[in-house]
C-alpha cells in the first residue's frame, strides 16, 4: 500500500482536476460520501443518531459539509459547528456549505465557548477541522476545539487525518484530536502511518474516491508493508526444494559475554528458511556456541584463549565467505581495536551480500566512508536510532524528527540498504525508494531483538531475494512474529528468543494475510 504526504496528495488532486477532468467538487462529494458510509456502518444502529461536525474553513471543512448533508438525508441530525465566518469559506467548500440549510450551521469565528453541551450530546463527533495541509503549531480557536473534542467523551471520526497531526511526519503540532476512526482518501498519508500520529488515528479506513490510476501510480510516496504486501513478496518453497536452494549464511559474531547475540542471529537465520547456517566465532567461545546452536555449524577462529574476533582471522573468514551466499557481521562482536580493524578489512574485501549490525555499525560510525569500499556489493545496515545518529553524525532527536529523510539520505550517499529500527521501521534503498514496516509492538523493546532481525534479513538475502524485498520482508516477519506472540503473552516480558521461535509461524501465516487498514 502506497502512502504519501499531504503535500503530494494536494498535487494528486490538482492532477486529477487539471489533467483528467475530475471536478474538485466531485472529489469532495466522494470523500464526504465515504465518511458518511463509514459513520452509518459504525453508528447507524444506535437509537440516537446525531453527528456533530466540527469544521474549518478549508477543504477538510468542505468534506464535513458533504457529510452533514448526506447524513441528514439518511435521517441523522447533523449540525455543523463552523469555526469561521461563512464568507471566509471559498471554492468547493463554499459550494457545499451553500447546500446546507442555514439552521444546520452554527458559525463560531470567535471561539467555541458554549459548544460543550452539543458535543457531549453527540452520537459521534466528526473532526473536519484542519486536514492534511496543516504543518505549524495549532493554536487559537482550533486548539480550543481540539481540546473540547477530546474532552467530550464521545466517539470521534476524523476526516483524512486527526486535526493537529502533521501529514508528512506523524508529529503532533502542539495538540491533536484522538480519533476512534480515521477515514483517509485515495491513499493513506504518512501521518496516518508514522507515530505518534498513527496512535491517534484509531481504525484507519482508506477510501477509494476514484482517483485516476495514472495519478496514483505517478505519486511520490513510500510503500507501507502490511501483511498483504509481505505476502506478495514472499516466495513459498517449491516441491523440489533442498538445503542448497535455501542459501548458506555465514554469521560472524560473538565475544565474551555476548554469545547470546551470536546464537540468536544464527538460529534466527535458520528459523527464517536458510538452508544452511555457519557461525564464525572466537575459538574460546566455540564450546558455548556448540551448545547454544544445534542445527548451526560453527567455525572457531583465532587463538584458543581469545574471547573476541581478531584481525588475524581475516583470511579464514574470507575463505569461509567465499563458499557462502551471504555474510552477517556484527552481533555481539564487541569493540576491541583488533575487532574493529577486522571489520574494516572485511568491508574492503568482502564481495558477498553483507548485513552489518550492532558493533559492526559501531566499528564504522566514525568513518562511514568505509562503507563505500565494497561499492559493488549489496550492503544492508540495521541501525537503531542511536546507531543511526552515530553513523550520520547527528543527535538522536534529529534522527527521530525526520526518520524517513535521515534513512533515505544515508542510504543514497553510501549506496547501502538500510533498516532504521523503531516503531514503524523505515527501510531505505540506494535509489531513494522507501518502505515503512507495519508490524511490531512495544514488547520488542528488549535486548536481542536486533540480533534476530539480522539473522532474518540474512536468511532472505541468502535465499536470493532482491535486497529491498529482503529488507521489507525481513522487517515485517520479525515484527509479525512478535505480534503473534503478544496475542498470547502480552507485551511485558517478551524476549528475543520467543520471537526467534515464532518466525516459522509468522512465515506460514503470510499465506492468509491480514490487513492493518481496511479499504472502503
Amino acid at each position: 500500500m502506497k502512502v504519501v504526504s499531504g503535500q503530494v496528495m494536494q498535487l494528486m488532486d490538482r492532477r486529477a482536476i487539471g489533467e483528467f477532468g475530475v471536478p474538485g467538487v466531485e472529489l469532495m462529494e466522494r470523500a464526504g460520501r465515504s465518511c458518511a458510509d463509514v459513520i452509518e456502518e459504525a453508528f447507524g444502529e444506535r437509537e440516537a443518531r446525531r453527528a456533530v461536525i466540527v469544521a474549518g474553513k478549508g477543504n477538510n471543512g468542505g468534506d464535513g459539509f458533504v457529510i452533514s448533508r448526506l447524513l441528514a438525508e439518511r435521517g441523522w441530525e447533523a449540525p455543523v459547528l463552523l469555526l469561521a465566518a461563512p464568507e471566509a469559506v471559498s471554492g468547493d467548500a463554499a459550494a457545499n456549505l451553500a447546500r446546507l440549510a442555514p439552521a444546520t450551521v452554527k458559525s463560531l469565528p470567535q471561539g467555541v465557548a458554549g459548544a460543550e453541551t452539543l458535543l457531549k450530546s453527540a452520537t459521534v463527533i466528526v473532526d473536519a477541522l484542519l486536514g492534511t495541509g496543516m504543518n505549524s503549531e495549532v493554536s487559537g480557536i482550533y486548539g480550543e476545539a481540539i481540546d473540547l473534542i477530546n474532552a467530550a467523551g464521545v466517539p470521534v471520526v476524523s476526516v483524512d487525518i486527526p486535526s493537529g497531526v502533521d501529514s508528512a511526519s506523524g508529529k503532533v503540532l502542539g495538540r491533536a484530536v484522538r480519533a476512534d476512526i480515521t477515514v483517509t482518501f485515495a491513499l493513506a498519508k504518512l501521518g496516518n502511518i508514522l507515530y505518534p500520529g498513527a496512535g491517534l488515528c484509531g481504525r484507519l479506513v482508506v477510501a477509494d474516491i476514484g482517483m485516476p490510476d495514472a495519478v496514483v501510480a505517478g505519486a511520490e510516496g513510500a510503500e507501507y508493508v502490511d501483511a498483504a504486501a509481505a505476502a506478495a513478496l514472499f516466495r513459498p518453497r517449491s516441491a523440489t526444494a533442498h538445503k542448497g536452494s535455501g542459501g548458506h549464511c555465514l554469521i560472524v559474531a560473538g565475544s565474551t559475554g555476548k554469545t547470546g547475540a551470536a546464537a540468536m542471529a544464527a538460529n534466527s537465520a535458520q528459523r527464517s528458511g536458510a538452508g544452511l547456517v555457519t557461525l564464525a566465532v572466537p575459538a574460546a567461545l566455540n564450546p558455548v556456541l556448540e551448545q547454544k546452536t544445534t542445527e548451526v555449524m560453527t567455525i572457531p577462529t583465532g587463538p584458543e584463549g581469545a574471547g573476541y574476533l581478531r584481525a588475524g582471522s581475516l583470511a579464514e573468514i574470507l575463505a569461509a565467505a567465499a563458499v557462502r551466499d551471504v555474510v552477517a557481521l556484527g552481533p555481539g562482536i564487541g569493540t576491541a581495536p583488533s575487532t574493529v580493524y577486522l571489520v574494516h578489512s572485511l568491508l574492503a574485501a568482502l564481495d558477498k551480500p553483507l548485513v552489518l549490525d550492532a558493533d559492526g555499525l559501531n566499528a564504522v560510525a566514525h568513518n562511514p566512508e568505509l562503507l563505500l569500499a565494497g561499492s559493488g556489493r549489496v550492503t544492508v545496515l540495521t541501525p537503531h536510532p542511536g546507531e543511526m545518529a552515530r553513523l550520520a553524525g547527528c543527535s538522536i532527536p534529529e534522527v527521530e524528527a525526520d526518520r524517513i529523510g535521515c534513512a533515505r539520505a544515508f542510504a543514497a550517499k553510501y549506496r547501502v540498504h538500510l533498516i532504521l529500527k523503531g516503531a514503524r521501521s523505515v527501510i531505505a534503498a540506494p535509489d531513494g525508494s522507501v518502505a515503512i514496516n507495519g508490524s511490531g509492538n512495544p514488547g520488542m523493546a528488549s535486548g536481542g531483538m536486533g540480533d534476530v532481525l539480522t539473522g532474518v534479513v540474512a536468511a532472505f538475502l541468502g535465499q536470493g531475494y532482491p535486497p529491498f524485498a529482503a529488507c521489507q520482508l525481513g522487517a515485517f516477519v520479525h515484527g509479525h512474529a512478535a505480534d503473534l506472540l503478544v496475542e498470547r503473552l502480552g507485551t511485558q516480558g517478551l524476549n528475543a528468543s520467543d520471537v526467534q521461535e515464532m518466525l516459522p509461524v509468522a512465515l506460514a501465516s503470510l499465506g492468509a494475510p491480514r490487513n492493518t487498514a481496511t479499504n472502503n
